[in-house]
């Protein structure tokens, strides 16, 4: 079986399980294509990539459906878009290793969020103002992390908002909204740079938005929520020790 088949088999099968949980790939997605010999400065704009599809396709739904809050995403998606492709020419700055301890930490983060973010906490604390600053704030080092990291952002959007009290429904949507246009902003950066291999980048483009869309239809049959993100969790902070043994130690 050839390198590229197992890319895109890859992407397909990830893209599947980790839309099962409402998630994108991008975080598994990335390390997996450097474990198939992709170097980290090409695997990332392949998961920027992935993440502007499949995110895309829920802002869409949530537009139809009437369900986003533009206001409250507007200075969400000026201040990543702004900042994302300074990441992305940060990450070909810094040493690979030190970018790869950052990607480590992000996927800890992430997979101890899974784990321990209980969003019920706030439920009687919904804030139904609009401002400026703290969405400003979490947009400027969402798109920062998510042009270094290759990774999107949402990780960071979505507890930030709701820790500052808003409601998780609406923070997701919100999220949804700003994701794909911080992601593609790095990705033009990356590509401008030449970062870029189009060919990986159709192939496990391709799969993943099938799987990711295979995924999401699963998604409504009789799974647990709680259960789906606990396992994908476990895959995270899996993935977090085997990167940090291979890569750091």
């Amino acid at each position: 079986m050839t390198t590229i088949t197992l890319i895109t088999l890859c992407s397909f099968v990830l893209s599947l399980i980790f839309a099962l949980g409402g998630v994108g790939s991008a975080l598994v997605l990335i390390p997996t294509l450097t474990w198939f010999g992709v170097p980290f400065s090409l695997a990332r704009p392949t998961g920027l990539f992935v993440n502007t599809v499949s995110m895309a396709g829920a802002t869409y739904s949530n537009i139809r459906d009437k369900r986003l809050d533009f206001r409250l995403g507007v200075p969400i998606i000026i201040a990543s878009v702004i900042t994302a492709p300074v990441g992305a020419y940060a990450g070909q700055l810094i040493p690979t290793r030190v970018v790869m301890i950052c990607f480590i930490a992000f996927l800890t983060f992430s997979g101890l969020m899974m784990l321990f973010f209980k969003k019920s906490k706030y439920t009687s604390q919904y804030r139904e103002d609009r401002p400026v600053l703290w969405p400003t704030f979490v947009g400027v080092l969402a798109g920062f992390m998510s042009g270094l990291l290759g990774v999107g952002g949402g990780g960071l959007i979505s507890p930030l908002m709701i820790w500052y009290g808003f409601n998780p429904k609406k923070v997701a949507t919100v999220t949804a909204f700003s994701v794909p246009f911080s992601s593609f902003s790095a990705f033009v950066a990356y590509a401008a740079m030449g970062s870029v291999s189009w060919k990986i980048l159709a192939f496990a483009g391709v799969a993943a938005w099938i799987g990711g869309y295979v995924g999401t239809k699963v998604m409504h049959l009789k799974l647990r929520p709680e259960t789906v993100k606990r396992f994908l969790a476990c895959i995270l902070l899996l993935m977090a020790v085997k990167l940090l043994s291979s890569h750091v130690f």
